[in-house]
């Protein structure tokens, strides 16, 4: 159970200078962000209150609140962020105008997934310098008071999508599902070594880990099919996060709110999910016992405040009302960022406490 805190004053509105900037996720700019004056505990203990499934002081805000981290010096990373050969040899064409890459057409790293053991060769994480990696770019910049969150991609499912297209790779699901269960037993033991080199070396405190499993319109596969070949790889997955001490948070696009039972079993802490596709009203009143939420929002100028006003109530009062909602926010105008980051934090400071 959390230890109450003060009640609320207008004084912690006021900034009390800036966190440096840290080089941002999907090759995003190092960015100083602001710190808020004399908050009750500090940004990474409110955080763990989440984590922990205890109330917060104030409602998490991930630019303010929370280090992300997506070191380049991993070459899923950089190939993601920037174009070039990512960790398993596929090829990722960048393209400046969305600020994305995706696999380069005409690329194939796998003829088939029944020949991975003999095609595939399993990146050695040892080969690189990561305590260099840390002490040369984050070490002077990470703050203590702030929870760090390392971010991981191409996850078990899409992995297999980029290394033989999405056709075979929907088509293994159901044709190969034992080759499979072996591929991502040897591909679940890599990750797990990654995620203890992101908790030992760089301090992680939790993991985005990014495995897109929806279209708009519905998952990829049925939920049975997920329980019976993902499930088991994720809840070993998170069982060595959790060992670790790290909390797990599944990114995934589209319409998976079908799959969100099996999140819950496979023990995952966060889902960060697409909004424009998924019923999130009902999702959060249904869920938020067992999983925490977390989704985007970027507010432009051309918006009317009354629009921006009400889509943050929603977060608010009806996705955030127990403390379980994690906000993405930041409006294209910094005058405007650091306003309605007040009207978050004060109204879930208050709500918190009433």
């Amino acid at each position: 159970m959390s230890v109450q805190v003060r009640p609320f004053s207008k004084d912690e509105l006021k900034n009390i200078g800036l966190y440096p900037g840290i080089p941002g996720p999907y090759g995003m700019p190092a960015v100083p962000s602001r710190r808020f004056n004399n908050t009750p505990i500090t940004p990474k203990e409110n955080f763990l209150r989440v984590c922990r499934k205890e109330l917060p002081a104030w409602a998490v805000i991930e630019s303010t609140d929370i280090q992300v981290i997506q070191p380049d010096i991993m070459p899923d990373a950089y190939a993601r962020n920037h174009g070039g050969i990512d960790w398993f040899g596929i090829d990722w064409e960048y393209e400046p105008k969305s600020a994305a890459a995706m696999v380069r057409p005409g690329t194939r790293r796998l003829s088939d997934i029944t020949q991975w053991e003999t095609e595939l060769s399993f990146p050695d994480l040892s080969a690189i310098d990561w305590q260099r990696d840390y002490e040369t770019i984050y070490k002077d910049i990470l703050s203590p008071d702030r929870a760090v969150c390392f971010v991981i991609v191409n996850g078990l499912f899409e992995r297999t999508a980029d290394l033989m297209s999405f056709e075979d790779a929907f088509l293994a699901l159901v044709t190969e599902p034992e080759v499979l269960c072996d591929f991502y037993t040897r591909l679940t033991s890599w990750h797990i070594d990654l995620i203890r080199i992101a908790k030992e070396i760089y301090g992680a405190n939790m993991i985005n880990f990014h495995d897109d499993m929806g279209t708009q319109k519905s998952s990829f596969m049925s939920p049975d099919m997920f329980r019976d070949i993902m499930l088991p790889h994720y809840k070993r997955m998170i069982s060595a996060a959790h060992d670790m001490g790290v909390y797990m948070c599944h990114h995934s696009c589209g319409s998976v709110g079908n799959l969100l039972e099996y999140y819950c079993e496979a023990g995952w802490d966060f889902w960060e999910g697409q909004v424009s596709a998924n019923d999130m009203d009902t999702l959060t009143a249904k869920y938020a016992d067992r999983l925490g939420f977390t989704s985007g929002y970027i507010a432009t100028p051309d918006i009317p405040e009354a629009e921006i006003k009400a889509e943050l109530d929603r977060r608010i009062y009806r996705w955030g009302k127990d403390g379980r909602y994690i906000f993405r926010f930041r409006h294209t105008d910094p005058e405007q960022n650091r306003r309605w980051q007040d009207y978050i934090y004060e109204c879930t400071r208050r709500l918190y406490q009433s």
